[in-house]
């Protein structure tokens, strides 16, 4: 049948008004679709979004507005609650950790798992690849959240609709399940989780939690990146001072050591070879040394980026060989020494430290200490010390270094070796 010039005008202008007719029916009663959203190129990092899904409607949701490690990722009824609100962080190259505002946890791929099907939970913060998510644009300004780790977004369980509905990770369709709407409801008022690397002051976080434990026979060398998914390792030895221990983790030149715990029983810590990275790693029961510079260049650099120590009876840190120890983004408690420049090695170098960023918990006697007649420096600031109202706890000791015998004290505070001043320093 042919369809006459009248007919296709009458009803191209019948599809123009029902097209408005719709339009003017959303705009006025679609008031939570026409909130402000974001997109993948325009996430504001300071603000905080609840995360609407397309084939739902419904928020995405921390269950029972738990604070606990592992509690589960839902979907329910959007309320705009503290425990729907979410706080993209900034990892870099393109990749966030979406904070939870109710409890200060990130979202978590379970268990590092890189199959579909697998839970979406909260954790501790550990700036882990389950942890980050890149931003893909979808329709209508949505997004999908694609995970560092296996590639895969985060999706509701099934398609469903139902309130309660897990939050899981599955192989990316673009499908109406795995498309969010991210609605700012206001400003953030928190920092990141892993503080950043500034000179402002910091204060203590709380300890994460380990996933699990493992009982460590012999010493674990490392070359490359390797991220522990924060598991405890214990047991390489006693945990006494002795100075004969092996080292729990040796890292060869140019590896990077993420997200482990070192408990009881630790020997003596990490040894670097050579330029290394320990990140967000955390030393619960200090025995000999935390970690060990054994570079053997000056132009090497050993950096303590994140985490922290605990019960240390002497040193946390020793720099035996050449070269520049950076010590950022820190946390300390009850230790002798943050850090020591070897004061009797049987061959000496000029040293450099940098200490930035950091908050130490009293008990501590010192924080760092420096040959200055072999060449060394010092430099610190962002410093946060708790709990020493007298101010007993001294900053920077500067050593007459030696290749035997004991080293002597010379002096302590600032001066041209011991680069800071008092303004570098908040007590608490």
């Amino acid at each position: 049948m042919t369809t006459s010039p009248t007919r296709a005008r009458r009803g191209a202008r019948l599809r123009a008004a029902l097209t408005g007719a719709v339009a003017l029916l959303v705009a006025g009663t679609g008031a939570v679709l026409t909130a402000p959203a974001a997109s993948a190129a325009t996430v504001d990092t300071s603000a905080w979004y609840v995360l609407v899904n397309r084939q739902s409607g419904k928020a995405l949701d921390v269950l029972s507005s738990s604070k606990d490690d592992g509690a589960q990722i839902i979907q329910y009824t959007r309320a705009d609650a503290a425990n729907q609100q979410f706080q993209f962080v900034s990892s870099g190259s393109g990749y966030y950790r979406l904070k939870s505002r109710s409890s200060g946890k990130v979202l978590d791929v379970w268990e590092w798992s890189t199959a579909a099907g697998a839970q979406i939970r909260q954790y501790t913060d550990a700036n882990g690849d389950n942890q980050q998510f890149r931003l893909a644009d979808s329709e209508g300004g949505r997004v999908r959240l694609v995970s560092k780790l296996s590639g895969k977004v985060v999706e509701v369980k099934d398609r469903s609709t139902a309130n309660g509905a897990l939050v899981v990770q599955g192989d990316d369709g673009n499908q109406y399940n795995q498309q969010w709407q991210l609605v700012k409801v206001g400003s953030g008022t928190t920092s990141p989780t892993t503080p950043p690397a500034t000179t402002a002051p910091t204060t203590p976080t709380s300890w994460p939690t380990p996933r699990s434990s493992t009982k460590v026979s012999s010493t674990i060398k490392v070359s490359g990146t390797r991220d522990m998914g924060l598991v405890r390792y214990y047991g390489i030895s006693s945990g006494d001072q002795g100075e004969s221990q092996p080292p729990m983790f040796q890292l060869e030149n140019g590896a990077v050591l993420k997200n482990v715990i070192l408990g009881t029983g630790a020997g003596d810590g990490i040894h670097c070879l050579g330029t290394c990275t320990i990140e967000n790693v955390w030393f619960e029961d200090v025995g000999e040394d935390a970690a060990t510079f054994k570079g053997t260049a000056a132009s090497q650099t050993m950096t303590i980026n994140g985490g922290g120590a605990r019960s240390a009876s002497d040193k946390v840190f020793q720099h035996n060989g050449p070269g520049t120890f950076v010590i950022k983004n820190f946390q300390v408690a009850d230790i002798g020494k943050l850090y020591r420049s070897c004061g009797n090695c049987s061959k000496q170098y000029a040293r450099t430290v940098v200490v930035q960023n950091v908050t130490i918990t009293a008990p501590a006697k010192s924080l760092v200490g420096i040959n200055p007649n072999l060449g060394d420096k010092a430099t610190l600031s962002g410093l946060t010390i708790v709990g020493d109202p007298s101010k007993k706890i001294a900053i920077c000791d500067e050593y007459k270094g030696v290749t035997s015998g004991e080293p002597t004290k010379v002096s302590s505070g600032p001066s041209a070796a011991c680069g800071y001043t008092p303004s570098a320093i908040v007590y608490r």
